[in-house]
C-alpha cells in the first residue's frame, strides 16, 4: 500500500454497477466526508476513461465485482491509470484474505460495503490525515516478514504493470493475438509486441501463458470461502 500525502478531497468517482448504491454512497460522501461533487460509473472501462480526462478526481471508490472485472484486476488498472489518486475500496467481501489482496494491489482504504456512515467518515479523516484505512477488527499477518502467498506475489507483479500494459494482459487473458490487440488499441503490432516482452519481463515469466497464469492467481474468486 502506497504513502498516503496529507490531502483534501472536493471530488470523487464512485465505480459500482449498483444504481442505487451509488447514488446512496454519493450522498453519504458528501454528506460525512464533505465532497462536493461525485461522479459515478458502471464499468471499469467508463472508470478509466474518465481518469484520463482533466481534472482528475480527487479520490476513486471501487467496488471489486464489476462487469468488466476479473478479480483485482480493476484496482491494478485503475492504479496504473492514475497512480497519484488513492482509490476506497468499498467491498462485500471483508474478509481478512480480501482485505490483505486490496492492500497489496495499491488500496489507500477497504471500506465494507453497507458499513454505517461513520465507518466513511472515518476513512476520509484518516486519507486526510495521511493514513490509510483498514475496517475495524481487521487483523493483519502475525509475521510480516513471512515468505508472499502465490496469490500475494502475483499481485505484486502486475501492480509494476504501465495502463497499457495492464490493458493488453486484459486482452491477453481474453485469447486475443497480437495482431487482434494492435486492432483493438490502434496501435502498432511492432508496439504490442515490445509491451508482451514488458509484461513477460515485469511479471518474471516466459510466454503469455504463464503471465495468464499469474493474472488468474491473482483473481478474487479465489478468495472466496471453498465450499
Amino acid at each position: 500500500m502506497d504513502s498516503i500525502d496529507h490531502r483534501s478531497f472536493a471530488t470523487a468517482l464512485v465505480v459500482d454497477d449498483h444504481p442505487l448504491f451509488c447514488e446512496a454512497l454519493a450522498m453519504t460522501l458528501k454528506t460525512v466526508a464533505g465532497i462536493a461533487s461525485v461522479e459515478t460509473a458502471g464499468r471499469l472501462d467508463t472508470a478509466l476513461a474518465r481518469m484520463g480526462l482533466s481534472p482528475r478526481p480527487d479520490v476513486v471508490v471501487l467496488d471489486l465485482n464489476l462487469p468488466d472485472v476479473t478479480g483485482f484486476d480493476g484496482l491494478i488498472r485503475l492504479r496504473a491509470a492514475a497512480p497519484g489518486v488513492p482509490v476506497v475500496v468499498v467491498s462485500s467481501m471483508a474478509d481478512a484474505r480480501a482485505i490483505g489482496a486490496a492492500l497489496s494491489a495499491g488500496a489507500a482504504a477497504f471500506v465494507p460495503k453497507h458499513s454505517p456512515r461513520e465507518a466513511f467518515r472515518a476513512a476520509f479523516a484518516a486519507l486526510r490525515a495521511g493514513r490509510p484505512y483498514l475496517p475495524e477488527g481487521y487483523t493483519p499477518p502475525a509475521d510480516p516478514e513471512a515468505p508472499a502467498t502465490g496469490r500475494e506475489e502475483a499481485i505484486q507483479r502486475l501492480t509494476l504493470l504501465t495502463r497499457q500494459q495492464a490493458n493488453i494482459l486484459q486482452l491477453i487473458c481474453e485469447g486475443k493475438l497480437n495482431k487482434q490487440i494492435a486492432y483493438e488499441l490502434a496501435i502498432a503490432e511492432t508496439t504490442v509486441k515490445a509491451h508482451v516482452t514488458a509484461i513477460m519481463r515485469k511479471l518474471g515469466v516466459q510466454s503469455r501463458t504463464q503471465a495468464v497464469l499469474i493474472a488468474r492467481e491473482a483473481s478474487f474468486d479465489r478468495l472466496l470461502p471453498e465450499a
